[in-house]
């Protein structure tokens, strides 16, 4: 009780839970449709600097599901799509940096902010590409996107670079930083051969 004689409620903890798509059903399309709308409309549009006609915005989550490189991790929260982000693989012809893949387009809904999403998106997605036996994850971010900066730093990215014309918005230019991550990679001995 409080001292005005109103009861609190303790806070529940909402369940989050992230997945790789395979298939987007149509309540899922409109639903991640509409956290990224909100999410660009809030300035964290994934590139986006305001939200694309519907038509536009399922083409582009539709496209992402068909290219065999890109996978999608999307989150929910309490059974709602409010957040996603993609792993993608190198190229098969790139075998200088068959170790690595790259993080892109993440963001969360602005009414789940704040609830561990992003951190649940990253900290799968890393596990996934581990699994898959990526060695180092890269990603880039805007410099206004302070909360994701302080995200990933505390999940132990380490910076490596800033463009300072990474992107443009309203005219001028932003910042973006480069980050790299090194995936703790499941120990598996060294396999001898014939000749050894």
């Amino acid at each position: 009780m409080t001292t005005s004689g109103q009861r609190l409620i303790p806070k529940t903890p909402l369940y989050t839970t992230v997945e790789i798509a395979t298939a987007l059903p149509l309540a899922d399309l409109h639903d991640l449709s509409d956290a990224a709308d909100a999410a660009i409309e809030a300035g964290g549009g994934f590139g986006w600097l305001k939200p694309p006609s519907r038509e536009v915005m399922e083409k582009y989550w539709r496209g992402v599901l068909v290219v065999p490189e890109r996978h999608l991790l999307v989150a929910r929260m309490d059974g709602m799509l409010c957040g996603s982000l993609q792993l993608i693989e190198p190229s098969r012809y790139n075998e200088a940096q068959a170790c690595t893949a790259n993080l892109l387009a993440c963001f969360v809904a602005p009414w789940a902010r704040g609830q561990g999403v992003g951190h649940k998106l990253l900290e799968t997605a890393e596990k996934i590409a581990s699994d898959m036996g990526y060695k180092v994850l890269h990603l880039d971010i805007r410099e206004t996107q302070t909360a994701a900066i302080n995200m990933v730093e505390q999940l132990n990215y380490i910076r490596w670079g800033t463009s300072p014309t990474y992107a443009m918005v309203d005219g001028r230019f932003i910042a973006g930083h480069f980050y790299t991550k090194t995936l703790r990679v499941p120990f598996a001995p060294n396999k001898r051969t014939a000749n050894d």
